[in-house]
């Protein structure tokens, strides 16, 4: 799918997601069914996933449900509340235990437990416990910080106040979801869309005598923070959470082996229906907490746990057209306009056609009925057609050679990597040349993860843009307010603040500000690699010679597909004209340097063959939290080579050539106080 139109589908979901969140969780009043509510986040993660550039700060993938309500006093979670990674096939099953077995360098033999809890479709919530009383509990909010809702929880009777047990940590977190039965949400219906979201309101009322009368339950199933807590796995865990007072899910399960997972998944998705609570997918935990604290987290997620999700949704519609998108990248995105439809409870009207190879295999046309599929969070697309329900006037669809924007050439590039030529048409127009990707790319360069000027969003862009008044990104610091002030939908005051937001963004760091360039193939994260490897935005801006390109390689998790890609940015006039005018308005901050107290700093390392019992993701993360770096391949940069089994010969010789410290297993842990 293009990306022009992923990316305005997607951030008009994210949108779309921001407005239901204010209504549900600041006015308690839910705007939209639970189901529409949990699709629309499953459309935005599944973009996200497949197209990992469009991420916002919006996103919940980098944020847990909604900023704590100005209603609540606020409060920070001692150990933030993570979301989930989410599977929907055997596949992603079978591949996220394959992550695992690679990250703690065990074979596909090694047997994983797993604690599989069936998961409610309720409210989250933190009970803090000091000395086994309970003292404080906060909503989820956005997982870093929560309202605190004390004392309309402490109305709900599943959750004890005091518990005595000689086992209870001196200091712990639970953490749980509160809900409402089915059965006892039929006498709610007349004021709440479903029990979810009466809950939700319930919780969030002002005065705790409100809630009291709402038939809340609670179900405990984590933890935070803690301080001594003698328990060793997730099972064991639930147990003493029962005899410690609390209600846990009589449905969880200890189970070991994909196909096992599948079996329970199937048989609980059976049950569904007859359930006393809502729940939208089973949990997997690692159930060893050792194993857990190694594998540690990724983002705002965990690596050792998973979300299963769901049943997926299908419909019947006619294709009205096949509109062409162009993104931000120039790649052309076909989507099909298709008769509004109902699928799971969501109105659909457009679908996915992915790329012109994929229209051709299926021999999609104009005016076909089509089975559209949203399965788990993927946005809507056209699983197939019929063609005995084909019009007989049908012609197949001809995709464009020429960009629909600016006229330029559509070209298909050969992948050096794949050896094969991209799916993906794109304009070949580079630079600001092509309007529709000069738009994008000031959407992107104002977007939440780069520039993130408050009140300047996608449609005051568009706007702008057809009034004149931005054409590149240095434009936005030179506005003509005084023009904006006499805009219909504009006043003094509206204008003033949004001058305010634009002056306040004028200070940006080297990596965000890379980031708003919106160069293919660099994502947030290899700008952080990125503004680490430059430190100045000096050093960036004066990419030059072969040798800096060359130079780039050597940062590990950079490869030449980005390294060709930069390459290209700054070879276009217009792109370098753009850097240069916004050197003139901004103060680019230096790259943070990593702590220099760790035990391998200013050290760099490589590893090659297999290592005993540990990754090579491991050893990375190793090396820098001890203040150590990582590059890609043997140069004069290289401080040792970690050596494993069945090593790379040829590093090893040139390594040694070059006078390079060639270290086992063992002296690496060594450097860092540990044994094999």
């Amino acid at each position: 799918m293009d990306k022009k139109i992923i990316k305005k589908e997607y951030d008009s979901k994210v949108k779309l997601l921001i407005k239901y969140d204010k209504f549900y969780y600041e006015n308690s009043d839910p705007k939209v069914s639970d189901k529409e509510y949990d699709d629309l986040k499953k459309e935005i993660l599944k973009l996200e996933k497949k197209y990992p550039d469009l991420k916002s700060d919006y996103s919940p993938s980098k944020k847990v449900g909604h900023k704590p309500s100005k209603n609540f006093k606020k409060d920070f979670h001692r150990v933030p509340m993570l979301s989930l990674a989410n599977a929907f096939t055997e596949n992603d099953l079978i591949n996220f235990e394959k992550k695992i077995n690679n990250y703690l360098s065990k074979s596909d033999s090694y047997k994983i437990f797993y604690s599989a809890e069936p998961k409610i479709d309720g409210i989250s919530a933190s009970l803090t416990y000091k000395n086994g009383k309970l003292e404080k509990g906060l909503s989820r909010g956005d997982g870093k910080e929560g309202e605190d809702i004390t004392n309309n929880l402490k109305t709900i009777s599943d959750i004890p106040h005091n518990i005595n047990s000689k086992d209870f940590p001196e200091e712990i977190d639970i953490r749980g979801e509160v809900f409402i039965k089915n059965s006892e949400f039929k006498n709610l219906k007349e004021k709440f869309a479903n029990p979810r979201n009466a809950a939700s309101g319930s919780l969030r009322q002002k005065n705790p005598e409100d809630t009291k009368k709402i038939p809340l339950n609670f179900i405990a199933y984590t933890y935070g923070f803690e301080k001594g807590l003698n328990i060793k796995n997730q099972s064991d865990f639930l147990e003493k959470l029962n005899e410690w007072g609390f209600k846990t899910n009589s449905l969880n399960k200890l189970i070991s082996g994909v196909k096992n997972l599948i079996l329970n998944y199937n048989e609980i998705e059976k049950q569904r229906a007859n359930l006393d609570f809502d729940i939208d997918g089973i949990v997997y935990k690692i159930n060893d907490f050792d194993i857990q604290k190694r594998l540690g987290n990724i983002a705002n997620a965990p690596r050792w746990a998973i979300a299963h999700k769901f049943s997926s949704s299908k419909g019947i519609s006619e294709i009205l057209d096949i509109d062409i998108q162009v993104g931000r990248t120039g790649a052309l995105t076909p989507v099909a306009k298709i008769k509004p439809i109902n699928i799971g409870g969501v109105i659909v009207s457009n679908a996915t056609l992915h790329n012109e190879d994929e229209i051709n295999r299926k021999d999609i046309r104009i005016g076909d009925t089509a089975v559209i599929e949203r399965a788990g969070d993927v946005i809507p697309h056209i699983l197939s057609v019929d063609k005995q329900k084909r019009p007989k006037n049908s012609k197949k669809f001809i995709f464009p050679k020429n960009c629909p924007s600016c006229g330029s050439e559509t070209i298909k590039e050969f992948n050096k990597v794949t050896k094969k030529v991209d799916a993906v048409r794109r304009c070949s127009s580079e630079g600001y040349y092509c309007d529709k990707i000069s738009i994008e790319k000031l959407k992107h360069f104002v977007s939440k993860e780069a520039f993130n000027i408050d009140g300047f969003g996608k449609k005051i862009v568009e706007n702008f843009w057809k009034l004149k008044l931005i054409k590149y990104p240095q434009d936005i610091f030179n506005l003509d307010f005084s023009k904006i002030e006499n805009l219909e939908g504009w006043g003094k005051l509206s204008v003033q603040n949004l001058k305010y937001s634009i002056d306040q963004k004028k200070n940006i760091s080297l990596e965000r500000f890379i980031y708003s360039l919106g160069i293919r193939h660099i994502g947030l994260e290899n700008a952080k690699l990125l503004s680490k490897h430059f430190v100045s935005f000096s050093k960036f801006k004066n990419l030059s010679k072969q040798i800096d390109y060359e130079d780039m390689l050597n940062i590990d998790g950079i490869g030449e597909t980005q390294v060709s890609s930069i390459k290209s940015f700054f070879s276009n006039k217009a792109n370098k004209n753009v850097i240069n005018k916004l050197e003139n308005v901004l103060l680019i901050k230096d790259a943070v340097q990593n702590s220099d107290d760790g035990l391998l700093n200013n050290k760099t390392f490589l590893v090659t063959g297999k290592l005993n019992g540990i990754s090579r993701a491991e050893v990375k993360s190793l090396i820098e939290e001890n203040s150590g770096k990582t590059i890609s391949s043997v140069s004069k940069k290289l401080n040792f080579l970690i050596i494993g089994e069945k090593p790379t010969k040829k590093k090893v010789d040139y390594a040694k050539q070059l006078k390079i410290k060639v270290i086992d297993q063992a002296e690496f842990l060594k450097m860092l106080n540990k044994s094999t």
